[in-house]
């Protein structure tokens, strides 16, 4: 009885996903050795990047009735095309559809969102974060103009991470082994408490203690976002 009701219950639901659902197509997929990080470029034609003026996210389908937050880290409007950073370094919907993505495959989306964040227009942008948010980093820095305003700080327990962002990206961001390295490099930096604006993303637990810390010795230009851990 149960599932003669709920089969066509789950029938209908699907097909009124289908039908909110946006198409794209892979145009590369590069997998970064020894990182456990996967680079996926895509081509959006429904999506207009003009509007992304805050730090955006797409909800890919990831799986029937299964969907999944990214955050393109570089996008170009002219040409509907953007860039995802995926870790695939353990297995879960979304690292698993993300490592078995390949060139010509269609991706379907249901919405892109906005996180809010916005880099300040003049002031110094400090970006924090861990191997969760190395693409929301990323995006801040391309928003941020022009990009000489953009420092931070990054936890990552994988040296290759930290290699790879500087050869491909030429991102110079310090790299720290853990939250009290990061507290220590935090106290040793010049930042203006009027002139810097602080941008923390990552494991809750992180965005919660480092915004504590900050507080605490007299910054109040802190936004965060933070993701399930």
């Amino acid at each position: 009885m149960e599932t003669t009701t709920f089969n066509p219950f789950k029938k209908a639901a699907s097909l009124l996903s289908d039908r909110l659902l946006h198409s794209g197509s892979v145009l590369d997929v590069r997998h970064w050795a020894g990182a456990g990080m996967t680079e996926i470029d895509l081509h959006l034609p429904e999506a207009d990047m003009r509007q992304w003026q805050d730090v955006p996210y797409i909800k890919f389908r990831v799986g029937p009735f299964t969907y999944r937050d990214y955050t393109p880290f570089g996008w170009d409007a002219d040409t509907s095309t953007c860039s995802l950073l995926i870790d695939t370094g353990h297995h879960g919907a979304g690292s698993d559809w993300a490592k078995q993505l390949m060139v010509q495959d269609t991706v379907q989306y249901l919405k892109i969102d906005f996180t809010r964040q916005s880099p300040h227009p003049t002031d110094l942008v400090v970006g924090i974060g861990d191997s969760s948010s190395l693409a929301h980093l990323l995006a801040l820095r391309q928003l941020t103009l022009p990009q000489s305003r953009f420092d931070g700080a990054l936890i990552l327990n994988n040296p290759a991470q930290a290699e790879l962002l500087r050869d491909y990206f030429g991102v110079q961001l310090a790299n720290l082994r853990d939250q009290q390295q990061l507290v220590e490099w935090l106290a040793k930096q010049p930042f203006c408490e009027q002139h810097s604006r602080f941008y923390i993303t990552g494991g809750n637990s992180l965005v919660s203690s480092l915004r504590q810390e900050l507080r605490a010795n007299g910054f109040r230009q802190i936004r965060v976002k933070g993701f399930w851990e």
